[in-house]
């Protein structure tokens, strides 16, 4: 895929496909997949590093990241996430941050929010690096949003995030990840969108899908209610290790051929 077939998907109507991945040996797994892209979000700071929030990222985190997701899954198209506060410090140093993902291997970036940083969006989009905007429930505001919790509910929240994915499209932005909002409020924007959405925890209205991996296969110990398991993969892993560690101790590991 190329950012101008997010546009061609939504104009056919075949929606795109997205997962997180933060490593190069379940990016080789997702290379050889059916899913159109990847996503290296900052959630990596929760999923790898055991963080409690998306904050603790940092572009040495995300480019590591990118770098490493790249090199197991070379046909796909990387979106990398810009952590907390990078876009917030300048055109310039936000260009420098968006250029080191790109680098790094990411065929675009993904920016938290619009309001007060659109000159920002579009110096970086100007300069040759799409953006993905992402709205809603923008977890690199945890302090100030709460908590993780759905956004738009009442219709001044509404009205505020459709603006933001008006300012997003005047903007330059090539596609808008619409992350837990009230499903009518995200068909209200994709269909007034001349470019795709990704949703997550948004219903099932918008131009394509994007979730955590490991919470998809199970192996997260989260499971909010917008996400389908896949695979118990944490009870697999599980019975694997344990498998290993009688074999270990029984003798039977390894065998004479081994």
């Amino acid at each position: 895929m190329t950012t101008l077939d997010f546009s061609a998907r939504k104009k056919s109507g075949q929606r795109i496909s997205m997962i997180t991945c933060y490593d190069a040996a379940f990016a080789r797994i997702v290379n050889a997949s059916g899913v159109d892209c990847i996503l290296i979000g900052d959630s990596c700071a929760m999923v790898m590093h055991g963080e409690r929030t998306t904050i603790p990222a940092t572009m040495d985190m995300m480019a590591m990241h990118t770098k490493a997701v790249r090199t197991g899954a070379p046909d796909k198209f990387i979106v990398a996430d810009m952590p907390f506060l990078s876009t917030r410090k300048g055109a310039v140093h936000a260009v420098e941050c968006a250029g080191a993902l790109l680098c790094a291997g990411a065929n675009a970036v993904k920016i938290e929010g619009v309001f007060g940083q659109e000159d920002t969006l579009r110096h970086i989009v100007q300069s040759g690096i799409p953006v993905m905007a992402h709205l809603g429930l923008t977890p690199q505001f945890y302090n100030s949003l709460g908590g993780h919790k759905m956004q738009g509910k009442t219709q001044d929240a509404a009205d505020k995030i459709k603006e933001e994915a008006r300012l997003a499209e005047q903007c330059g932005c090539f596609s808008i990840l619409l992350e837990c909002v009230p499903a009518a409020l995200a068909a209200d924007i994709t269909r007034a969108a001349d470019v795709a959405t990704i949703g997550i925890g948004a219903g099932g209205k918008t131009d394509g899908q994007v979730l955590v991996l490991q919470d998809m296969l199970g192996m997260s110990g989260f499971c909010p209610s917008f996400v389908k398991k896949y695979l118990d993969g944490e009870a697999l892993i599980a019975g694997a290790l344990n498998q290993y560690a009688s074999e270990v101790q029984s003798g039977a590991f390894p065998p004479p051929r081994e």
